[in-house]
Protein backbone atom coordinates (compact mmCIF):
# COMPACT_ATOMS: atom_id res chain seq x y z
CA UNK A 1 0.00 0.00 0.00
CA UNK A 2 1.18 3.51 -0.77
CA UNK A 3 0.44 6.52 1.41
CA UNK A 4 1.62 9.23 -0.99
CA UNK A 5 -0.99 12.01 -1.27
CA UNK A 6 -2.51 12.65 -4.67
CA UNK A 7 -1.41 15.68 -6.69
CA UNK A 8 -4.56 17.50 -5.66
CA UNK A 9 -3.95 16.72 -1.99
CA UNK A 10 -0.33 17.84 -2.20
CA UNK A 11 -1.48 21.20 -3.55
CA UNK A 12 -4.04 21.56 -0.76
CA UNK A 13 -1.50 20.53 1.88
CA UNK A 14 0.86 23.28 0.78
CA UNK A 15 -1.88 25.91 0.71
CA UNK A 16 -3.32 24.90 4.10
CA UNK A 17 0.15 24.97 5.66
CA UNK A 18 0.79 28.43 4.22
CA UNK A 19 -2.59 29.75 5.39
CA UNK A 20 -2.01 28.50 8.93
CA UNK A 21 1.49 29.99 8.99
CA UNK A 22 0.54 33.42 7.63
CA UNK A 23 -3.07 33.93 8.75
CA UNK A 24 -3.76 31.80 11.85
CA UNK A 25 -0.50 31.43 13.78
CA UNK A 26 0.10 35.20 14.11
CA UNK A 27 -3.32 35.83 15.71
CA UNK A 28 -4.27 32.63 17.53
CA UNK A 29 -2.82 33.58 20.93
CA UNK A 30 -4.53 36.98 20.71
CA UNK A 31 -7.85 35.32 19.89
CA UNK A 32 -7.62 33.04 22.93
CA UNK A 33 -6.67 35.96 25.18
CA UNK A 34 -9.51 38.11 23.84
CA UNK A 35 -11.99 35.27 24.35
CA UNK A 36 -10.93 34.78 27.98
CA UNK A 37 -11.13 38.52 28.66
CA UNK A 38 -14.47 39.10 26.91
CA UNK A 39 -17.62 39.96 28.86
CA UNK A 40 -19.32 37.19 26.87
CA UNK A 41 -16.64 34.59 26.07
CA UNK A 42 -19.20 32.44 24.26
CA UNK A 43 -19.54 35.00 21.49
CA UNK A 44 -16.98 34.11 18.77
CA UNK A 45 -14.42 36.80 18.07
CA UNK A 46 -15.12 38.75 14.83
CA UNK A 47 -11.81 37.59 13.39
CA UNK A 48 -13.26 34.07 13.09
CA UNK A 49 -15.61 35.16 10.30
CA UNK A 50 -12.87 37.19 8.64
CA UNK A 51 -10.50 34.23 8.56
CA UNK A 52 -13.26 31.90 7.40
CA UNK A 53 -14.05 34.23 4.50
CA UNK A 54 -10.38 34.26 3.48
CA UNK A 55 -10.12 30.47 3.70
CA UNK A 56 -13.28 29.95 1.68
CA UNK A 57 -12.14 32.42 -0.96
CA UNK A 58 -8.95 30.38 -1.35
CA UNK A 59 -10.85 27.09 -1.72
CA UNK A 60 -9.73 25.83 1.71
CA UNK A 61 -13.23 24.98 2.87
CA UNK A 62 -15.05 21.76 3.82
CA UNK A 63 -11.93 19.76 3.01
CA UNK A 64 -13.19 16.86 5.13
CA UNK A 65 -15.99 16.01 2.68
CA UNK A 66 -15.78 12.45 1.33
CA UNK A 67 -15.70 11.82 -2.43
CA UNK A 68 -19.01 12.57 -4.11
CA UNK A 69 -21.57 9.78 -4.38
CA UNK A 70 -24.47 9.59 -6.85
CA UNK A 71 -26.99 12.24 -5.81
CA UNK A 72 -24.50 14.17 -3.66
CA UNK A 73 -22.26 15.67 -6.35
CA UNK A 74 -23.46 19.19 -5.57
CA UNK A 75 -21.94 19.16 -2.11
CA UNK A 76 -18.30 19.22 -3.18
CA UNK A 77 -15.61 17.18 -4.87
CA UNK A 78 -14.45 15.58 -1.63
CA UNK A 79 -11.23 13.91 -0.56
CA UNK A 80 -10.61 10.28 0.34
CA UNK A 81 -9.53 9.70 3.93
CA UNK A 82 -5.92 9.06 2.88
CA UNK A 83 -5.70 12.46 1.17
CA UNK A 84 -7.44 14.28 4.00
CA UNK A 85 -5.18 12.79 6.69
CA UNK A 86 -2.16 15.12 6.24
CA UNK A 87 -4.46 18.14 5.93
CA UNK A 88 -6.22 17.25 9.18
CA UNK A 89 -2.81 16.77 10.80
CA UNK A 90 -1.89 20.33 9.90
CA UNK A 91 -5.13 21.73 11.28
CA UNK A 92 -4.61 19.74 14.50
CA UNK A 93 -1.62 21.92 15.34
CA UNK A 94 -4.05 24.77 16.07
CA UNK A 95 -7.17 24.93 18.23
CA UNK A 96 -8.96 27.22 15.80
CA UNK A 97 -7.76 26.05 12.37
CA UNK A 98 -10.42 23.33 12.04
CA UNK A 99 -13.12 25.97 12.59
CA UNK A 100 -11.54 28.38 10.13
CA UNK A 101 -11.61 25.72 7.41
CA UNK A 102 -15.11 24.51 8.48
CA UNK A 103 -13.61 21.11 9.28
CA UNK A 104 -14.37 20.96 13.01
CA UNK A 105 -16.09 18.31 15.09
CA UNK A 106 -18.91 17.70 15.72
CA UNK A 107 -20.08 19.61 12.66
CA UNK A 108 -18.04 17.42 10.30
CA UNK A 109 -19.66 14.24 11.61
CA UNK A 110 -23.12 15.81 11.56
CA UNK A 111 -22.61 17.03 8.01
CA UNK A 112 -21.53 13.57 6.93
CA UNK A 113 -24.64 12.11 8.58
CA UNK A 114 -26.87 14.51 6.67
CA UNK A 115 -24.93 13.93 3.47
CA UNK A 116 -25.22 10.14 3.70
CA UNK A 117 -28.58 9.70 5.42
CA UNK A 118 -30.55 12.94 5.08
CA UNK A 119 -33.37 13.38 2.58
CA UNK A 120 -33.52 16.33 0.19
CA UNK A 121 -35.53 18.53 2.55
CA UNK A 122 -33.26 17.79 5.52
CA UNK A 123 -30.20 18.58 3.43
CA UNK A 124 -31.71 21.87 2.26
CA UNK A 125 -32.71 22.94 5.77
CA UNK A 126 -29.63 21.83 7.70
CA UNK A 127 -26.78 20.52 5.56
CA UNK A 128 -26.39 23.51 3.29
CA UNK A 129 -26.19 26.08 6.14
CA UNK A 130 -23.62 23.87 7.90
CA UNK A 131 -21.58 23.61 4.73
CA UNK A 132 -21.82 27.39 4.37
CA UNK A 133 -20.65 27.86 7.98
CA UNK A 134 -23.65 30.02 8.85
CA UNK A 135 -24.81 27.69 11.66
CA UNK A 136 -23.23 25.21 14.05
CA UNK A 137 -24.52 21.91 15.44
CA UNK A 138 -24.21 19.43 18.30
CA UNK A 139 -24.56 15.66 18.67
CA UNK A 140 -26.68 14.53 21.64
CA UNK A 141 -25.96 10.89 22.49
CA UNK A 142 -24.10 10.54 25.81
CA UNK A 143 -26.25 10.58 28.97
CA UNK A 144 -25.35 11.47 32.59
CA UNK A 145 -27.47 8.74 34.17
CA UNK A 146 -26.18 5.63 32.39
CA UNK A 147 -22.94 4.12 31.12
CA UNK A 148 -23.19 5.53 27.61
CA UNK A 149 -20.31 3.46 26.25
CA UNK A 150 -23.07 0.83 25.86
CA UNK A 151 -25.74 2.46 23.69
CA UNK A 152 -28.32 -0.13 24.77
CA UNK A 153 -28.30 1.52 28.21
CA UNK A 154 -29.76 4.70 26.75
CA UNK A 155 -32.66 6.06 28.81
CA UNK A 156 -33.70 9.05 26.69
CA UNK A 157 -36.63 8.22 24.43
CA UNK A 158 -37.81 9.06 20.93
CA UNK A 159 -41.37 7.74 20.74
CA UNK A 160 -43.28 7.84 17.46
CA UNK A 161 -46.88 8.99 17.94
CA UNK A 162 -48.71 9.13 14.65
CA UNK A 163 -47.05 11.74 12.45
CA UNK A 164 -44.96 13.07 15.35
CA UNK A 165 -41.94 11.95 17.35
CA UNK A 166 -41.75 12.88 21.05
CA UNK A 167 -38.39 13.25 22.79
CA UNK A 168 -37.70 13.01 26.51
CA UNK A 169 -34.45 12.66 28.40
CA UNK A 170 -31.19 14.32 29.30
CA UNK A 171 -27.92 14.37 27.37
CA UNK A 172 -24.52 15.74 28.27
CA UNK A 173 -21.10 16.43 26.76
CA UNK A 174 -23.01 17.74 23.77
CA UNK A 175 -20.10 19.61 22.20
CA UNK A 176 -20.94 22.87 20.46
CA UNK A 177 -24.12 23.86 22.32
CA UNK A 178 -22.33 26.74 24.01
CA UNK A 179 -21.86 28.47 20.68
CA UNK A 180 -24.65 31.01 19.99
CA UNK A 181 -24.60 29.91 16.34
CA UNK A 182 -25.58 26.33 17.28
CA UNK A 183 -29.00 25.78 15.71
CA UNK A 184 -29.18 22.00 15.15
CA UNK A 185 -29.03 19.10 17.61
CA UNK A 186 -28.95 15.49 16.47
CA UNK A 187 -30.69 13.49 19.20
CA UNK A 188 -30.39 9.72 19.69
CA UNK A 189 -33.12 8.07 21.75
CA UNK A 190 -34.76 4.73 22.55
CA UNK A 191 -37.84 3.97 20.42
CA UNK A 192 -38.55 0.25 20.83
CA UNK A 193 -36.92 -1.52 23.82
CA UNK A 194 -38.20 -4.91 22.59
CA UNK A 195 -36.57 -4.72 19.16
CA UNK A 196 -33.19 -6.18 18.29
CA UNK A 197 -30.50 -4.33 20.27
CA UNK A 198 -29.28 -2.63 17.07
CA UNK A 199 -32.79 -1.58 16.02
CA UNK A 200 -34.07 0.06 19.20
CA UNK A 201 -32.87 3.62 18.70
CA UNK A 202 -33.76 6.53 16.47
CA UNK A 203 -31.94 9.71 15.44
CA UNK A 204 -33.93 12.93 15.22
CA UNK A 205 -33.04 16.39 13.91
CA UNK A 206 -33.93 18.93 16.60
CA UNK A 207 -33.92 22.73 16.20
CA UNK A 208 -31.87 24.14 19.08
CA UNK A 209 -34.60 26.62 20.13
CA UNK A 210 -37.55 24.22 19.87
CA UNK A 211 -39.95 24.23 22.87
CA UNK A 212 -38.86 21.71 25.50
CA UNK A 213 -35.14 21.90 24.66
CA UNK A 214 -33.06 23.48 27.41
CA UNK A 215 -29.31 23.77 27.94
CA UNK A 216 -29.16 23.10 31.67
CA UNK A 217 -25.49 23.96 32.09
CA UNK A 218 -22.18 24.16 30.29
CA UNK A 219 -19.58 21.66 31.45
CA UNK A 220 -15.90 22.38 32.07
CA UNK A 221 -13.52 19.69 30.89
CA UNK A 222 -10.78 19.60 33.54
CA UNK A 223 -11.44 23.22 34.40
CA UNK A 224 -11.76 24.48 30.80
CA UNK A 225 -15.07 25.47 29.22
CA UNK A 226 -13.68 25.58 25.66
CA UNK A 227 -15.32 28.89 24.84
CA UNK A 228 -16.81 29.83 22.39
CA UNK A 229 -17.84 26.26 21.59
CA UNK A 230 -18.40 24.41 24.83
CA UNK A 231 -19.90 21.15 26.04
CA UNK A 232 -23.38 21.19 27.52
CA UNK A 233 -25.94 19.20 29.45
CA UNK A 234 -29.23 19.41 27.59
CA UNK A 235 -32.71 18.37 28.71
CA UNK A 236 -35.51 17.36 26.36
CA UNK A 237 -38.99 17.58 27.88
CA UNK A 238 -41.94 16.47 25.73
CA UNK A 239 -40.23 17.80 22.63
CA UNK A 240 -42.73 17.23 19.82
CA UNK A 241 -41.46 17.26 16.27
CA UNK A 242 -42.79 16.13 12.91
CA UNK A 243 -41.86 12.52 12.15
CA UNK A 244 -40.16 13.92 9.04
CA UNK A 245 -37.37 15.08 11.40
CA UNK A 246 -36.36 11.44 11.88
CA UNK A 247 -33.21 10.44 10.02
CA UNK A 248 -33.86 7.54 7.61
CA UNK A 249 -36.50 5.96 9.84
CA UNK A 250 -37.23 4.69 13.36
CA UNK A 251 -34.75 2.16 14.69
CA UNK A 252 -31.92 3.14 12.35
CA UNK A 253 -29.76 5.12 14.82
CA UNK A 254 -27.08 2.51 15.46
CA UNK A 255 -26.53 2.07 11.74
CA UNK A 256 -26.20 5.84 11.33
CA UNK A 257 -23.94 6.18 14.38
CA UNK A 258 -21.51 3.62 13.05
CA UNK A 259 -21.42 5.38 9.70
CA UNK A 260 -20.82 8.70 11.48
CA UNK A 261 -18.22 7.58 13.98
CA UNK A 262 -15.92 5.74 11.57
CA UNK A 263 -14.59 8.70 9.58
CA UNK A 264 -15.01 11.04 12.56
CA UNK A 265 -12.80 8.87 14.72
CA UNK A 266 -10.09 8.97 12.09
CA UNK A 267 -10.38 12.77 11.83
CA UNK A 268 -9.75 13.14 15.57
CA UNK A 269 -6.69 10.93 15.37
CA UNK A 270 -5.37 12.77 12.33
CA UNK A 271 -5.59 16.05 14.20
CA UNK A 272 -3.96 14.54 17.28
CA UNK A 273 -0.87 13.68 15.23
CA UNK A 274 -0.53 17.39 14.48
CA UNK A 275 -1.13 18.25 18.13
CA UNK A 276 1.67 15.89 19.19
CA UNK A 277 3.99 17.32 16.54
CA UNK A 278 3.34 20.83 17.87
CA UNK A 279 4.05 19.68 21.42
CA UNK A 280 7.32 18.07 20.35
CA UNK A 281 8.37 21.28 18.58
CA UNK A 282 7.66 23.27 21.74
CA UNK A 283 9.68 20.75 23.76
CA UNK A 284 12.64 20.99 21.38
CA UNK A 285 12.57 24.77 21.40
CA UNK A 286 12.43 24.85 25.18
CA UNK A 287 14.96 22.09 25.67
CA UNK A 288 17.61 23.67 23.45
CA UNK A 289 17.04 27.24 24.60
CA UNK A 290 16.77 26.84 28.39
CA UNK A 291 19.79 25.91 30.55
CA UNK A 292 20.06 24.38 34.02
CA UNK A 293 23.07 23.09 35.93
CA UNK A 294 25.30 24.46 33.18
CA UNK A 295 23.68 22.46 30.37
CA UNK A 296 20.77 22.76 27.93
CA UNK A 297 17.71 20.95 29.31
CA UNK A 298 17.90 18.41 26.48
CA UNK A 299 21.19 17.16 27.94
CA UNK A 300 19.75 16.55 31.41
CA UNK A 301 17.90 13.66 33.01
CA UNK A 302 17.32 11.41 30.02
CA UNK A 303 15.57 14.12 28.00
CA UNK A 304 17.30 13.10 24.77
CA UNK A 305 15.84 9.60 25.13
CA UNK A 306 12.40 11.06 25.87
CA UNK A 307 12.61 13.18 22.72
CA UNK A 308 13.66 10.16 20.68
CA UNK A 309 10.80 8.10 22.12
CA UNK A 310 8.37 10.91 21.24
CA UNK A 311 9.52 10.98 17.62
CA UNK A 312 9.24 7.21 17.33
CA UNK A 313 5.77 7.18 18.89
CA UNK A 314 4.45 9.97 16.64
CA UNK A 315 5.73 8.27 13.49
CA UNK A 316 4.30 4.91 14.54
CA UNK A 317 0.92 6.47 15.23
CA UNK A 318 0.90 8.35 11.94
CA UNK A 319 1.52 5.13 10.00
CA UNK A 320 -1.29 3.36 11.87
CA UNK A 321 -3.67 6.24 11.11
CA UNK A 322 -2.69 6.25 7.43
CA UNK A 323 -3.22 2.49 7.22
CA UNK A 324 -6.67 2.93 8.76
CA UNK A 325 -7.50 5.74 6.33
CA UNK A 326 -6.35 3.53 3.44
CA UNK A 327 -8.59 0.68 4.61
CA UNK A 328 -11.59 2.97 5.03
CA UNK A 329 -11.08 4.16 1.46
CA UNK A 330 -10.59 0.69 -0.02
CA UNK A 331 -12.70 -1.75 2.00
CA UNK A 332 -14.93 0.51 4.09
CA UNK A 333 -15.65 0.66 7.79
CA UNK A 334 -16.59 -3.02 8.01
CA UNK A 335 -13.10 -3.97 6.90
CA UNK A 336 -11.37 -1.48 9.19
CA UNK A 337 -13.17 -2.00 12.50
CA UNK A 338 -10.10 -3.26 14.33
CA UNK A 339 -7.84 -0.55 12.92
CA UNK A 340 -10.29 2.23 13.81
CA UNK A 341 -10.38 0.98 17.38
CA UNK A 342 -6.59 0.57 17.43
CA UNK A 343 -5.97 4.23 16.56
CA UNK A 344 -8.56 5.38 19.09
CA UNK A 345 -6.50 3.69 21.81
CA UNK A 346 -3.00 4.36 20.53
CA UNK A 347 -3.12 7.92 19.21
CA UNK A 348 -4.68 9.85 22.12
CA UNK A 349 -2.46 7.96 24.55
CA UNK A 350 0.61 8.78 22.46
CA UNK A 351 -0.37 12.44 22.19
CA UNK A 352 -1.01 12.66 25.93
CA UNK A 353 2.45 11.20 26.66
CA UNK A 354 4.26 13.51 24.22
CA UNK A 355 2.44 16.59 25.53
CA UNK A 356 3.17 15.55 29.12
CA UNK A 357 6.88 15.31 28.27
CA UNK A 358 6.76 18.80 26.74
CA UNK A 359 5.00 20.13 29.83
CA UNK A 360 7.70 18.65 32.04
CA UNK A 361 10.41 20.43 30.05
CA UNK A 362 8.52 23.71 30.51
CA UNK A 363 8.33 23.33 34.28
CA UNK A 364 5.61 25.42 35.94
CA UNK A 365 5.05 27.32 32.71
CA UNK A 366 3.73 24.14 31.13
CA UNK A 367 0.78 24.23 33.52
CA UNK A 368 -0.14 27.81 32.67
CA UNK A 369 -1.84 29.44 29.71
CA UNK A 370 1.46 31.03 28.67
CA UNK A 371 1.83 28.00 26.38
CA UNK A 372 -0.94 25.91 24.77
CA UNK A 373 0.36 22.73 26.42
CA UNK A 374 -2.15 22.47 29.29
CA UNK A 375 -5.06 22.85 26.89
CA UNK A 376 -3.43 20.38 24.51
CA UNK A 377 -3.03 17.80 27.28
CA UNK A 378 -6.66 18.23 28.30
CA UNK A 379 -7.78 17.75 24.71
CA UNK A 380 -5.77 14.56 24.27
CA UNK A 381 -6.94 13.15 27.59
CA UNK A 382 -10.57 13.94 26.85
CA UNK A 383 -10.45 12.10 23.54
CA UNK A 384 -9.66 8.88 25.38
CA UNK A 385 -13.31 9.10 26.48
CA UNK A 386 -15.03 11.28 23.87
CA UNK A 387 -15.10 8.62 21.14
CA UNK A 388 -15.63 5.77 23.58
CA UNK A 389 -13.40 4.59 26.43
CA UNK A 390 -10.11 2.88 25.66
CA UNK A 391 -11.50 -0.30 27.22
CA UNK A 392 -14.34 -0.53 24.69
CA UNK A 393 -11.99 -0.11 21.73
CA UNK A 394 -9.53 -2.62 23.13
CA UNK A 395 -12.44 -5.03 23.53
CA UNK A 396 -13.26 -4.63 19.83
CA UNK A 397 -9.65 -5.27 18.83
CA UNK A 398 -9.45 -8.36 21.04
CA UNK A 399 -12.78 -9.71 19.79
CA UNK A 400 -11.69 -9.47 16.17
CA UNK A 401 -8.23 -10.83 16.94
CA UNK A 402 -9.64 -13.83 18.80
CA UNK A 403 -12.57 -14.61 16.52
CA UNK A 404 -10.78 -17.07 14.23
CA UNK A 405 -8.98 -18.83 17.07
CA UNK A 406 -12.13 -19.24 19.16
CA UNK A 407 -14.03 -20.59 16.15
CA UNK A 408 -11.24 -23.05 15.40
CA UNK A 409 -11.09 -24.13 19.05
CA UNK A 410 -14.83 -24.72 19.10
CA UNK A 411 -14.58 -26.81 15.94
CA UNK A 412 -11.80 -28.89 17.49
CA UNK A 413 -13.88 -29.48 20.59
CA UNK A 414 -16.84 -30.63 18.49
CA UNK A 415 -14.63 -33.10 16.61
CA UNK A 416 -13.15 -34.40 19.87
CA UNK A 417 -16.64 -34.90 21.24
CA UNK A 418 -17.64 -36.81 18.10
CA UNK A 419 -14.60 -39.08 18.43
CA UNK A 420 -15.41 -39.78 22.07
CA UNK A 421 -19.02 -40.55 21.13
Amino acid sequence: MGFEPSARAQDLIGRVEEFIRTEIDPVEAEIHAATRAAADPWQPQPVFKQLQAKARAQGLWNLFLPPAEPGNEQYGEGLPNLDYAPIAELTGRSFIAPYIFNCNAPDTGNMEVLLRYGNDEQKKQWLQPLLDGTIRSAFCMTEPGVASSDATNMAATAIVEGDEVVLNGRKWWSTGVGNPECELLIFMGLTDPDAHRYSRHTMVLVPRNHPGVKVERLLPAMGRYDEPFGHGEVSFTDVRLPASNILVGPGRAVEIAQGRLGPGRVHHCMRLIGLAEKALELALHRGTGRHAFGKPLVNLGGNRERIADARIAINQSRLLVLQTAYLLDTVGLAGALSEVSQIKVAVPRMAQDVIDMAMQLHGGGGLSDDTPLAAMWTSARALRLADGPDEVHRGVVARIELAGYLAARKEEEVKEEEVRA
